[in-house]
């Protein structure tokens, strides 16, 4: 079977502080869950809450051979059930947080046609050489306005290469925090509506 690669957001949406510790937690059970499955996990992007082992939400790539039926069991709310571990009189015990999935090859599209490439003068070492030639290519990629700039190589040919496999990556991971964004602002939209249908349920006892 061939593998594929699918990215999973783990987000707490506007949760509080024990949704954050819930995300660092769901992610730990992930990851262990992946591995048996022969299951390759990265951590794209993670952003920490302010308390200790707590994720406001992270962004992980998974690789593998069954990654859809991988997904099928996460993709979805996740209810956690735990007394709180921060604040010590609180009555709720019922925590929420959503896991979505995104298709890579729907969030990254690459279109020549959308990138303009600019010759220009290199800069920094190189003598006279350097400031006499335009060797420098800038690639600027028009709907997203993203740009960057090569001018490592001597010849203009290979630096335009260079700036083109930069932006590529460069407009992936522009592409990949668009696409986190949107799953997380719809799982915040329907999130009252979720609660009562959670895909996993886990019980924690502090």
């Amino acid at each position: 079977m061939r593998d594929m690669e699918m990215i999973m957001q783990i987000t707490s949406g506007r949760g509080p502080e024990e949704c954050w510790r819930v995300v660092a937690r769901v992610q730990e059970i992930l990851f262990k869950e992946a591995h048996t499955q022969g299951l390759q996990v990265q951590v794209l992007e993670s952003v920490p809450g302010h308390l200790p082992n707590t994720l406001l939400s992270s962004l992980l790539l998974v690789k593998g051979p069954a990654v859809a039926q991988f997904l099928k069991q996460w993709q979805g709310t996740v209810q956690w059930i735990s007394a709180s571990p921060f604040r010590k009189y609180h009555k709720r015990k019922n925590w929420f947080i959503g896991i979505q999935a995104i298709d890579t090859a729907q969030a990254f599209t690459w279109q020549e046609q959308d990138v303009v490439y600019e010759s220009m003068r290199a800069s920094g070492p190189g003598g006279q050489h350097v400031n006499k030639t335009e060797s420098a290519v800038r690639a600027r990629h028009l709907p997203s306005g993203l740009a960057v700039v090569a001018s490592e190589r001597r010849s203009q040919h290979q630096n335009k290469t260079e700036a083109r496999e930069r932006l590529q990556e460069k407009l992936r991971h522009w592409h990949l925090q668009q696409a986190a964004q949107l799953a997380r602002d719809q799982w915040e939209q329907h999130h009252s509506l979720e609660r009562g249908n959670a895909i996993r349920t886990f019980t924690d006892k502090l």
